[in-house]
């Protein structure tokens, strides 16, 4: 029986690590149809529509659920809003407007790459907000992970701001950061609420912050009317708003439950794979050493810290099961 279920679960792993290989690998192509669509929309505004499509998945839910959030106390409603406006709205316009400039500094993949470092700020942020124990070992590794993030950022050069590279590079710092507060945000509110609640809080009340962005960016109505008469960018709207945003996330959360951090952490290449993959085919953009450098350096920092984290889930299962044993 126990080399029966040895091979189920080892199946069930490898099956799981496919889950998360495939919903990161759909992040990866974000970044061409988030280039053709800011032929005719602002970054502000390419993440609004997004959200007023998800508003279709949002209030259906939270009218459904309204019994667990409207339970939720005032430091709730704080972690909500920065997992909404931080997370969902500016993050997201801040990697768009890195990517419209690493178009046009040949910085795409460095954008992409970037987006590594979101572990790195979710541990040391779950210290500070959710009182999580930070290992001395930690810090080490964060320091190798500054250092990456630097080289993929400025190369082998002391920083120059007067590069549009330079400023993609903090535009997607800026939302690796975000989005990695939002996971530690996210998990606090979690314990309140239900992943499809805290997922339909998120697109919901980014949308208000949203429209008033995008109102006093002063749109170009003619432009965006014309641009809604084309179905291929009605099309393209729609996959952003299904696909990156809530088909991705729940292939990659079918998995994740099921596998170590740091396995998870191998599956997670196929994002950088599928996004060098596609930039290079369809934007010519070219990987330079620099930016090799800084990913490995990124990589092996969040590979090591998802190792101590699978490292402390361990031992806390292996207490418990002592304790267990000795009650029993």
């Amino acid at each position: 029986m126990n080399a029966i279920s040895t091979v189920s679960s080892r199946s069930s792993s490898q099956a799981a690590l496919w889950w998360i290989a495939c919903g990161a690998a759909l992040w990866g192509l974000d970044a061409l149809f988030i280039l053709a669509l800011q032929h005719w929309f602002t970054s502000i505004e390419i993440v609004c529509f997004e959200h007023v499509l998800l508003a279709m998945y949002a209030i259906p839910v939270l009218i459904r659920r309204r019994g667990e959030w409207l339970a939720l106390g005032p430091a709730d409603w704080l972690a909500v809003l920065f997992v909404a406006w931080g997370g969902s709205a500016v993050a997201s316009i801040l990697f768009n407007v890195g990517l419209a400039m690493g178009i046009r500094s040949d910085a795409v993949n460095e954008v992409l790459l970037l987006q590594k470092v979101q572990p790195v700020f979710a541990l040391l942020l779950a210290a500070v907000v959710l009182g999580e124990r930070v290992r001395r070992a930690y810090w080490p590794w964060f320091a190798v992970a500054f250092l990456g993030a630097y080289v993929l950022t400025f190369g082998f050069t002391w920083p120059s701001f007067s590069k549009a590279s330079a400023w993609a590079g903090l535009c997607a710092l800026g939302a690796a950061f975000l989005w990695g507060g939002s996971t530690v945000m996210g998990k606090r509110v979690m314990r309140k609420v239900s992943f499809p609640t805290m997922t339909a809080l998120r697109f919901g009340a980014a949308l208000p912050l949203l429209l008033a962005l995008t109102l006093m960016g002063h749109p170009n109505a003619a432009r965006v009317a014309t641009a809604f008469q084309h179905g291929a960018v009605i099309g393209n709207l729609l996959y952003q708003t299904i696909v990156p945003s809530l088909l991705s996330l729940l292939v990659y959360y079918r998995g994740l439950d099921r596998v170590k951090a740091s396995y998870a952490t191998l599956a997670e290449l196929a994002f950088p794979a599928t996004g060098l993959a596609v930039n290079a085919l369809f934007l010519h953009q070219t990987v330079h050493a620099a930016q090799w450098m800084g990913f490995a350096l990124v990589w092996v920092a969040v590979y090591a810290l998802s190792r101590m984290a699978d490292g402390a889930d361990g031992a806390r299962s292996r207490v418990r099961e002592a304790s267990a044993n000795t009650a029993a």
